[in-house]
């Protein structure tokens, strides 16, 4: 099966089992090539709804579990984003596209290797409205805040106050709580400085690295 076709395949099941419902989401999944970021070895697995090994214990989230953060995260254009774990820099991709040509997105990796690795491919697609540090996220990047919305890649202990103060009023955070076992992906939503919490399930994510 070609790229386009498993794409396609991912959508249909995503839409018959209510997955993901924003378009926007959608849209990005479909213009943004997964298979740009992930290891030579694993091209042929770009489109498998499972994580995949990047190195240095860090994997690309499997799609379902993307577009369920996105859609939730609820990105506007023009929005000013901090993602904390680039990664591949695969997210921050889909990010640049639901943030349009006037948002911004501040990315952060701890693995200065991956970052490097990121912004390699986020080059290769001529991403321009993106920008990944290596930097250690876990207490967020006050440099650019505050920002509109915040994605957390890895799993917190608890609910990380740093980074919550880095979020606007009305802004949205969306991250993984709890240890190796037992995770809950958590939104929260900042309305007149005071936090709105929601679980949004069961999710195992690696671990916040710190330095």
């Amino acid at each position: 099966m070609n790229t386009a076709k498993q794409k396609e395949s991912l959508v249909k099941y995503w839409k018959s089992e209510n997955t993901v419902k924003d378009e926007k989401v959608i849209d990005a999944f479909m213009k943004v090539p997964r298979e740009n970021f992930v290891l030579p070895e694993n091209l042929h697995e770009a489109y498998g709804d499972y994580p995949l090994d990047i190195g240095f214990n860090v994997t690309i989230s499997q799609p379902t579990t993307v577009v369920i953060m996105l859609e939730s995260l609820d990105v506007k254009k023009g929005n000013k984003i901090l993602e904390i774990g680039t990664g591949s820099g695969y997210t921050a991709s889909l990010l640049s596209v639901l943030a349009g040509n006037k948002g911004k997105v501040y990315s952060t990796e701890i693995v200065k290797e991956l970052a490097d690795f990121a912004k390699r491919n986020l080059k290769k697609l001529k991403i321009r409205n993106v920008k990944v540090f290596h930097h250690d996220g876990s207490k967020g990047l006050e440099r650019y805040m505050p920002y509109d919305r915040i994605i957390l890649h890895a799993a917190a202990e608890d609910i990380p106050e740093e980074i919550i103060k880095q979020l606007k009023n009305n802004g949205i955070f969306i991250g993984p709580i709890g240890n190796q076992c037992n995770q809950n992906l958590i939104k929260i939503t900042k309305k007149k400085n005071k936090v709105i919490k929601e679980n949004l399930g069961d999710f195992i994510f690696v671990l916040l690295q710190r330095k």
